[in-house]
């Protein structure tokens, strides 16, 4: 696997209740804060992920997916400029040594390598430790100007992790990560972790997806395209006339990438 909801607006009314022989005393409650709106990318948007280095801005798509970390507040306005909307790739299921935050982990969250250099899983069940981190990393991209967050690795609990994580620890982890998001205004992607879509179609605002074609998996990604919500979607060794037929039949937004995830492109 290469590593790489729900935003609503509340509104509140009160009833005047006159009661006979009494004078009314009547009044207009304040407005109950809506959350902030987030983007709501459709499906069948082209879009280019490129995590390996800094942006490079010229392929002609109007989504660009790139590293949180190696990327500015200046790449993404100049993306902006250009009329792009513009995803933070930020891993919240691993440990990685190369990051400017890697000691704000204590080792006992601190799992097994996850086979990535200088990786290691994450236990997420200690919500009140990562939890903390985790805004921190998103307020990194609300600050830096990001639209969304593609958070990864967040279906751990089918990994050999070193902790006895369930299904039900990642669902509650992951719901955590959309609350974060939506909190700062920012839309979030469901990435992979097929088996929970049906439980967390309604918390995430579109899925990001590597392989599906090659595992015969994609049908599964249908509750997103269905409730009007983007599928970025890429394979790496399957050829395009294999997986696009499909792909444009479910309206998923797919291409060929090479596996380093730089700036070559082949789109359906």
């Amino acid at each position: 696997m290469r590593r790489r909801g729900r935003a609503l607006a509340a509104s509140a009314a009160l009833a005047l209740t006159v009661v006979t022989g009494c004078s009314g005393v009547g009044g207009t409650p304040p407005p109950v804060p809506s959350a902030p709106s987030v983007w709501q990318p459709r499906p069948g948007l082209a879009w280019q992920w490129q995590l390996d280095g800094r942006v490079d801005p010229s392929a002609d798509v109007p989504v660009y997916d790139i590293d949180g970390f190696e990327n500015g507040a200046d790449d993404v306005a100049r993306l902006h400029r250009a009329g792009r909307r513009v995803i933070c790739y930020v891993n919240v299921g691993a440990w990685e040594d190369f990051r400017p935050d890697r000691d704000a982990f204590p080792r006992a969250v601190l799992g097994a390598p996850n086979g990535w250099r200088g990786e290691r899983w994450l236990d997420i069940r200690r919500i009140s430790v990562l939890r903390p981190i985790m805004e921190r990393r998103f307020d990194m991209c609300r600050d830096k100007g990001f639209d969304a967050v593609e958070p990864d690795l967040v279906e751990g609990y089918g990994d050999e992790t070193g902790f006895p994580l369930t299904a039900r620890d990642q669902l509650a982890y992951n719901r955590m990560i959309a609350d974060i998001a939506h909190a700062r205004g920012l839309a979030v992607g469901l990435k992979n972790d097929l088996p929970q879509i049906p439980q967390l179609v309604d918390d995430f605002d579109f899925a990001v997806n590597e392989q599906c074609a090659e595992y015969g998996e994609c049908a599964l990604l249908s509750p997103f395209v269905e409730a009007g919500k983007a599928v970025f979607h890429v394979e790496y060794s399957e050829p395009t006339r294999r997986f696009c037929p499909e792909a444009r039949r479910l309206g998923l937004s797919s291409m060929l990438k090479r596996p380093e995830l730089g700036v070559w492109r082949d789109p359906c």
